[in-house]
């Protein structure tokens, strides 16, 4: 009589852990989907029955979960950044199976707290809310208790799953990356009362300041910038010495510090470095191009849907922050401080 096989068969047949067979035989994440097909194919060829998964398979197919996408109509409006989350998060949720929902929350949905009509009309197994709202309106679609998961915000005061950049750590290699080319006189552009990311981008600014062994001046600290021409120029005209180095939140500011820059006589990188974050569109079309932080915005929307996934199946789990990393894009903005 032939042997029953297990799934500890198939994990000593693939070289990995039992684990990871239970995960991608049950659909749930946790494994790549090659690994996923793989382990499928292994069974198969093995003989593994596993007709409960197949049964559950079906059934979810028959009856596909909903997943509501939740946002601010300013944040739906900010396509070079959140647009490419938003289409990874729809290339997910399809590739799962499942439905996705949108809708925006304006002004007044915002202030009067009144949740997204969507919650209302069907049946959401889980939501993803792209960054900030408000923290009473976040935490009052939290108190549903469907299922969570913040992308690019998080608050103390909210008890949900965030999907972050770490922002610190990309700040911090930015500003070394200009202290490395001598630079000590580096400025701060920002405003970090719009979003968490801004404050710990800052927080990283000054962590890198204090690993080198530099003081802050605070005359160089400009946290309250606003994104426009005048903004900027208000900030060259406060100076009475001019930083040789600029570090920016944003790719926004960064191209207006550039431009303002080169409007003001200085020659960038020559006179001035200046590196951004983000890589988007605005630090690529620049003249120089704009050296900046890059971040994966394809992986951050598949990570959202997945942890998703993991918290409608382990709801009494601790709440997780997950930090994706970010990747120094060297380009023609940033070089040696002249002596």
């Amino acid at each position: 009589m032939n042997k029953k096989v297990s799934m500890q068969d198939i994990a000593d047949h693939l070289n990995i852990s039992k684990n990871s067979v239970s995960q991608a035989l049950s659909g749930k994440p946790g494994v790549s989907e090659e690994t996923r097909r793989l382990v499928q194919m292994t069974a198969e060829e093995l003989g593994y029955r596993y007709s409960t998964t197949r049964k559950q398979n079906q059934l979810d197919q028959k009856n596909p979960r909903n997943i509501a996408l939740i946002a601010s109509e300013y944040a739906f409006s900010l396509k070079s950044f959140f647009g490419e989350i938003y289409l990874s998060v729809e290339k997910e949720v399809r590739e799962r199976g499942m439905n996705l929902f949108i809708e925006s929350i304006n002004q007044e949905a915002k202030e009067k707290l009144q949740l997204p009509s969507l919650l209302a009309n069907h049946e959401m197994d889980g939501i993803l809310i792209l960054s900030h709202i408000s923290t009473d309106y976040i935490a009052k679609i939290i108190d549903t208790g469907i299922p969570t998961v913040l992308i690019d915000h998080h608050s103390p005061y909210l008890q949900a799953d965030s999907i972050l950049t770490n922002n610190r750590f990309g700040a911090y290699t930015a500003v070394e990356h200009l202290i490395q080319f001598g630079h000590r006189d580096i400025a701060f552009v920002g405003n970090v009362d719009i979003s968490p990311s801004y404050q710990e981008r800052l927080e990283g600014y000054l962590l890198a300041l204090k690993r080198y062994r530099i003081e802050p001046n605070p005359e160089f600290i400009f946290a309250n910038a606003q994104e426009d021409q005048e903004g900027i120029h208000h900030i060259f005209d406060s100076l009475s010495t001019k930083p040789s180095g600029w570090f920016t939140v944003n790719d926004g500011l960064g191209f207006l510090v550039t431009s303002g820059l080169q409007q003001k006589g200085f020659k960038v990188p020559e006179d001035a470095s200046v590196c951004s974050f983000d890589n988007g569109q605005l630090s690529q079309i620049a003249i120089p191009k704009i050296t900046t932080m890059d971040i994966d915005l394809n992986y951050y929307g598949s990570k959202a849907v997945e942890q998703l996934c993991w918290r409608m199946e382990n709801k009494a789990e601790p709440v997780h922050e997950i930090l994706l990393p970010t990747k120094l894009i060297v380009r023609e903005s940033t070089s040696n401080k002249k002596e």
